[in-house]
């Protein structure tokens, strides 16, 4: 996306999302936030059913929150910064308490830990330059897609049956995508902030 593709891209952005905090979508997002230490428990306490109940629903809820503000005018600045964190904190759980029980190694972990620090350096830069946020890249939704799939699917391949065997075998595959495409969504980010201009510091009233 150009410079100019991407101011435009933005002051539709703004134009669009409101200042409402009180609005369905929001309230969906903050039960996804609600449930991640409900979900973390379950899965370290070995509830995988109940665990795999709550991760599904976090699912669903986020694909209405989603739609319903985009269908009925309800996109909020809000609502735009509580979804990728209940994404992230979701993910981040995940990958603890299936190592905790060590169903997938500490490396893995280390390295979807590292590209949350590396866009982490990356959001900060384009903040020094008077941006919030980035335009999410539909990369990385591809690679938080991959993710959400994988996880669950390594929790049931947990045991010595067919059915786990074939669970654990696909949620690999999704776990190899997804930790490929979310560096490289990480560096299309990265790309993306460096292309950003400064903006221009707000005036103070005198």
């Amino acid at each position: 996306m150009t410079s100019e593709g991407t101011q435009a891209h933005r002051a539709a952005q703004d134009e669009t999302a409101s200042d409402r905090i009180l609005t369905v979508p929001n309230v969906l997002s903050t039960l996804r936030l609600v449930g991640v230490p409900v979900f973390l428990w379950l899965i370290l306490s070995e509830h995988d059913g109940w665990a795999l109940v709550v991760l599904m629903l976090s699912g669903v809820t986020d694909y209405l929150d989603g739609k319903i503000a985009r269908r009925y005018g309800l996109v909020s600045k809000v609502g735009a910064l509580l979804d990728p964190i209940a994404d992230r904190l979701y993910i981040l759980t995940t990958l603890l308490g299936l190592a905790w029980r060590e169903i997938i190694p500490w490396w893995l972990v280390a390295l979807l830990l590292g590209r949350e620090l590396f866009m982490a350096v990356v959001l900060l830069w384009a903040r020094s330059r008077g941006h919030l946020t980035l335009p999410v890249h539909f990369v990385g939704k591809a690679a938080t897609f991959n993710l959400l799939y994988a996880f669950p699917l390594l929790l049931l391949g947990d045991g010595d049956s067919g059915f786990a065997e074939v669970a654990r075998a696909v949620g690999w595959g999704f776990a190899w995508w997804g930790t490929a495409l979310y560096w490289v969504a990480g560096v299309l980010y990265a790309v993306q902030a460096a292309r950003l201009p400064r903006m221009p510091a707000p005036e103070v009233a005198s």
